[in-house]
């Protein structure tokens, strides 16, 4: 109960905040507008997800202030998250780099890493951790294109973590309690949207979490931490892989994902993000369940599921028909 006031305070931020985003949206024309490329018919605001980084920044300030926990992993945590939240605000008043974009997520990652695991000399932890942040951070981004879908997600992710390995509970359930509190402005119907300034700070925070929780299980058992993940991971993948191998301008804003292909083909947000948060639920049971038994059948039984995901994948793909890449 002592963790419930706290999940509030950072809830009230992140939900401040992102008010406070919508207003400067609209008063300096910050807005996606509806194209070719977007799976939106509406202008709408974007760098919603401010707030949720804000909240985050808010609880290491709190923790740094109590001295309950170790100084640099904290410090380190947030100055990644200000380099990967900051150059995606930048990027959302105007178009950076992709590479320069990848460079910092990257200097992110490896700051992080120093922060939870160099220190210690735990260099494979810290190697796994700067692999990470800039995969899960893309993988947000590219996920990131109708309403609800990657809040919804995060959340999941995040309450997986904090079930699945509660050592990570201090910091999955402060990111879960920050984006539900974003999510009623991107859904069911989006008054804004994250940005990249919020995807890439919820991939860096679930990267975070991820690389912590992998430490904590330890051993072929931590593959069960990806199936919450394993909507947007084989979504993600799979997509990027088929546009490389025909010949597109793979880093170009497209709708080719299946979630993007699935509204184009009529159904609505609401209907595409209700399914992939049924999806992730039950692989987030999948998971709970296989983190009990004998670490070689939970590697089994996780490879069994994301081959499920990618034929299912591929089946609905080819149901759906092209979507629109460059």
């Amino acid at each position: 109960m002592e963790l419930v006031p706290w999940l509030a305070l950072l809830a009230g931020v992140s939900a401040t905040a992102t008010w406070l985003a919508l207003r400067y949206a609209r008063r300096h024309d910050l807005v996606d507008q509806p194209g070719e490329r977007r799976s939106h018919t509406v202008p709408t605001p974007r760098g919603g997800g401010i707030g949720i980084a804000c909240a985050l920044l808010a609880g290491c300030l709190v923790l740094l202030y109590l001295g309950t926990v170790p100084v640099a992993p904290v410090l380190c945590f947030a100055g990644g998250l200000l380099l990967v939240a900051g150059i995606g605000w930048i990027d959302d008043h105007r178009p950076l780099s992709p590479w320069l974009r990848l460079a910092v997520q990257c200097l992110a990652g490896a700051l992080l890493a120093w922060g939870l695991f160099g220190i210690d000399g735990r260099w494979g932890c810290a190697l796994l951790t700067v692999l990470l942040v800039p995969v899960l951070v893309n993988v947000w981004n590219f996920m990131d294109g109708i309403d609800g879908l990657a809040g919804s997600q995060a959340i999941i992710a995040a309450a997986a973590f904090a079930c699945l390995v509660p050592t990570s509970s201090a910091g999955a359930w402060p990111l879960a309690a920050a984006t539900a509190a974003f999510l009623p402005f991107n859904f069911p119907r989006a008054r804004i949207f994250l940005g990249d300034v919020g995807s890439g700070t919820l991939g860096y925070a679930l990267a975070a979490l991820g690389a912590w929780a992998a430490a904590g299980v330890g051993g072929p058992s931590a593959i069960v931490l990806l199936l919450p993940m394993s909507a947007f991971l084989v979504d993600a993948a799979l997509t990027l892989a088929s546009r490389i191998l025909g010949g597109e301008n793979w880093w170009q804003p497209h709708t080719s994902h299946v979630y993007q292909r699935w509204t184009r083909s009529g159904r609505s947000h609401v209907f595409v993000t209700s399914v992939y948060v049924a999806f992730s639920l039950v692989a987030t049971m999948l998971a709970v369940l296989l983190a009990e038994i004998d670490p070689w059948f939970a590697v089994g039984g996780s490879v069994l599921w994301f081959v499920f995901a990618m034929a299912g994948w591929f089946r609905l793909r080819r149901r759906l028909g092209p979507g629109k890449g460059n």
